[in-house]
């Protein structure tokens, strides 16, 4: 009778790197690098386009620098009026800096691409910031509803 053989003790070993897919095509990798517009969503292209706009403004409004300006996805509430604003704006406080907030899907929904998208948000920009220093949107963007 044969005598059994002791198990041997298992060792661990290091995973063997991959250098290849198992088709040989090379490994995955992202789909676009992070510098490519492809890579940001669609809230941050949003946020490019207000910043845009703001420093656009910014130039020959240098008193926005102390206004803060925010996107929101949706407004928390609406008034008894059957339209969804698509910005507001509210004046500084006690202790607090004026503010302009964009409402982003309201946005997105009314424009069907990226260069529309850019107009309108330029509009409710200098619509806000209009209300905020008490000016008429031409004064604040000669440009504007020109484009």
């Amino acid at each position: 009778m044969d005598s059994p053989v002791p198990p041997r003790p298992i060792e661990p070993r290091e995973p063997r790197p991959r250098r290849r897919d198992r088709h040989g095509r090379g490994m995955r990798g992202p789909v676009a690098p992070p510098q490519v517009p492809l890579a940001a969503s669609r809230a941050e292209t949003f946020r490019d386009l207000v910043r845009d706009s703001v420093e656009r403004l910014e130039r020959r409004w240098p008193q926005l620098s102390d206004v803060e300006f925010l996107v929101v996805e949706v407004p928390r509430s609406l008034d008894d009026t059957d339209t969804v604003p698509l910005g507001s704006s509210v004046p500084a406080g006690k202790g607090q800096p004026a503010r302009i907030v964009v409402y982003r899907r309201p946005l997105e929904i009314r424009t069907k691409n990226r260069d529309e998208r850019a107009l309108l948000v330029h509009e409710v920009v200098v619509e806000q910031v209009a209300d905020l220093l008490g000016l008429s949107p031409e004064s604040v963007d000669p440009r504007y509803g020109q484009e």
